[in-house]
């Protein structure tokens, strides 16, 4: 199975041994060894997942990468936080992806409201199974626990991604005040309870909570 490992903050290395990898396209900035790049149809679903994307709007270009050797990736100089899948299913924005072991299964999932309040539409991206993912972040991104006692509010242009058995809910604190321009300043937040792991960013992309 393929390695992940950071070198440094913002550049993915992966150690190939003749297995394969799935990556955002063009993310490759270096590689030694022997490496074959192949660009992928439906975010390396095939034609179907290039139909579902195209409906759902959750547009992805990958390449699968396979070879013996190291390939490096990095994307603008984004932060690479490293997540281990024993399972389990992450849930991702698709442009806070960037490489995934080639086992791993994609997919698209509705949203609802924590979508269209992030900006990034009503679906976002799912990688289920057991192997390595690598997710970017603006900014060293932390990772908080949610159990059953400590639920957790989050801000929609932070989000980056979450695993585990939560349950999301949509917050808002528009009142008519804010239609006036008096506004808390945080309009809106996804509530998350149960059990699991929330990826946040320490940067907000514009939002449509982020201009009300």
């Amino acid at each position: 199975m393929a390695q992940f490992r950071l070198q440094g903050s913002k550049v993915l290395a992966v150690d190939l041994t003749g297995d394969a990898v799935k990556a955002k396209n063009g993310a490759m900035v270096a590689y030694d060894g022997q490496m074959a790049f192949k660009k992928m149809t439906g975010g390396g679903e095939g034609l179907r997942g290039m139909v579902t994307r195209r409906l759902t709007g959750e547009q992805m270009t990958v390449m699968e990468v396979q070879g013996h050797g190291t390939c490096y990736f990095a994307d603008r100089a984004s932060e690479i936080n490293l997540v281990n899948l024993r399972g389990e299913k992450l849930y991702v924005e698709s442009s806070n992806l960037l490489c995934t072991d080639a086992g791993l299964r994609t997919g698209t999932t509705f949203t609802g409201l924590r979508g269209a309040t992030t900006g990034n539409g009503l679906f976002t991206t799912t990688v289920e199974g057991s192997g390595q993912a690598a997710i970017m972040s603006d900014g060293p991104a932390v990772v908080l626990r949610v159990s059953a006692q400590y639920p957790l509010s989050v801000d929609p242009g932070a989000y980056i991604a979450h695993t585990g058995n939560l349950q999301q809910s949509f917050q808002s604190g528009v009142t008519f005040r804010t239609l006036i321009g008096e506004g808390s300043g945080e309009a809106f937040q996804i509530r998350f309870e149960g059990e699991g792991l929330v990826y946040v960013q320490p940067s907000e992309r514009n939002t449509i909570g982020g201009d009300v």
